[in-house]
């Protein structure tokens, strides 16, 4: 399960879309996105609801607490609402520790309604279990929900039907509305399940007059679910955590790794960064990224990602320069360091991807010495020897510092030596094997955790 957040737009829209229609769900079709592109009037001429009815504009960019951050505007004209995006596109706010510029907003119709009107709905996946919470009361002070909510366990493969939402969560709610609430949770539960929603959680769910309204929600979805569910889910786009502009680069790495049998992952953590890697296997991936936040290296650390599944020597030239575009942008006064390392493999054929690393590194060699890059590498594997041959080779005949090691070297020694924690020792020593980044008493010493997973790999 690849649980990823979709934002506000998409979420409702699905739900919409896929929700019983005799459901009294309000303001179905009253939601549209507004952005820096977006043309005003043309926008009022297409929704004559937003001339009508009194508006709530919001930024939808994955940001909790918004109406504590005092980023909902509620009871808005569509002019007053037009001069509160003006105001607020664009604009750097910080949330938390991470700060972020607004760029995307949506606008709905304002719900005038009381405070006992709000309710708070959640679930969730488990392992082996998906959680139901509800609580009779919500909105921005409702304070730690965990302790107070009712909660029904769903074990995988079971249902919930209306007794079991009466019994279990809905004993302090108001009675007159409680045969409404019991319908809609049985049925969006249903969608929750059938849609792999992995999260879903609306904060109020506003019941008046008969009528549901679904005020705030956040969502998240099983990627992996994408080629079951794209009909039902309609266009959806995973955006990056607030804070964490979206790289045209993620996206072409993404196209390329959904059009091949190999994997292909990349997530740009950190552009300006010093430590690049480029690494083989996703198990692989996770041990280095581990190593080198143990190491002291997480604030310098520029991306995560991985090749692994055997792609071709083009897939994985492609992904290289991808890679080394990135990195040779800008400088570092330290310079920067490019891991290329990984476990031993059981079928890729290490030698024809390092050609298509190599060809990359042809390609960029003039960038790589402008931008002081110092490039490790480290692998095992079917055809091994003869790729890191190639690498040596590559090094010295493009005079650019690299440092090749085999299946002799521990996998993830190449981080301490290229963090400068550790000396840089040549390939060839017999007394630098299995084992010297592990020394006792060492204040950066790996996990036992990491230790383990390190000696099954």
């Amino acid at each position: 399960m690849a649980a990823k957040a979709v934002d506000e737009l998409t979420g409702k829209g699905i739900l919409f879309k896929n929700l019983p229609q005799d459901l009294p769900v309000a303001n179905k079709s009253k939601l549209v996105k507004v952005d820096a592109e977006t043309n005003w009037t043309t926008l009022a001429n297409d929704n004559e609801w937003l001339e009508s009815d009194k508006l709530v504009i919001k930024p939808d960019q994955l940001i909790k607490r918004r109406g504590k951050l005092g980023l909902v505007a509620i009871n808005q004209t569509l002019e007053s609402a037009k001069l509160w995006f003006e105001k607020h596109n664009n604009k750097k706010v910080t949330v938390g520790k991470t700060e972020g510029v607004l760029k995307k907003f949506i606008v709905e119709p304002f719900v005038a309604h009381t405070m006992e009107e709000e309710h708070y709905l959640c679930m969730y996946s488990e392992r082996n279990s998906d959680t139901i919470l509800f609580y009779h009361e919500g909105g921005v002070d409702i304070g730690n929900v965990d302790s107070k909510a009712s909660h029904i366990h769903v074990r995988s493969g079971d249902n919930i039907d209306n007794l079991d939402v009466k019994e279990k969560l809905l004993g302090e709610m108001h009675s007159k509305n409680k045969r409404l609430v019991e319908s809609f949770i049985v049925s969006l539960y249903k969608v929750f399940k059938a849609l792999h929603f992995t999260y879903l959680e609306i904060n109020p769910l506003v019941v008046s007059k008969g009528q549901l309204y679904i005020l705030d929600l956040a969502a998240k979805l099983d990627q992996c679910a994408e080629f079951q569910c794209s009909r039902a889910w309609g266009p959806v786009a995973f955006p990056p955590p607030f804070g964490r502009e979206a790289y045209p680069e993620e996206a072409y790495i993404a196209d390329l790794d959904a059009k091949s049998g190999a994997s292909l992952k990349l997530t740009i953590l950190n552009p300006n960064g010093r430590i690049w890697t480029m690494v083989a296997g996703g198990g692989a991936s996770v041990v280095y990224s581990d190593t080198i936040c143990q190491l002291g290296g997480s604030v310098e650390l520029a991306n995560y990602g991985e090749y692994s599944g055997a792609p071709s020597e083009q897939q994985t030239y492609d992904y290289a320069r991808t890679i080394l575009s990135l990195m040779t942008r800008s400088q570092h006064p330290d310079g920067k360091v490019l891991i290329i390392g990984g476990g031993i493999a059981n079928f890729t054929n290490v030698a024809s991807t390092f050609k298509g690393i190599v060809r990359a590194l042809k390609e960029f060699h003039v960038k790589l010495q402008e931008t002081n890059i110092s490039i490790f590498v480290r692998r095992g594997g079917p055809n091994y020897q003869e790729g890191l041959r190639v690498m040596r080779e590559v090094g010295h005949d493009l005079e650019v510092k690299m440092h090749v090691f085999g299946t002799e070297t521990h996998m993830t020694a190449i981080v301490g030596m290229a963090l400068g924690k550790t000396p840089i020792v040549q390939a060839h020593d017999p007394g630098h094997t299995a084992n010297f980044l592990l020394g006792r008493g060492s204040a950066h010493n790996v996990s036992g955790r990491m230790c383990w997973m390190l000696d099954c790999l």
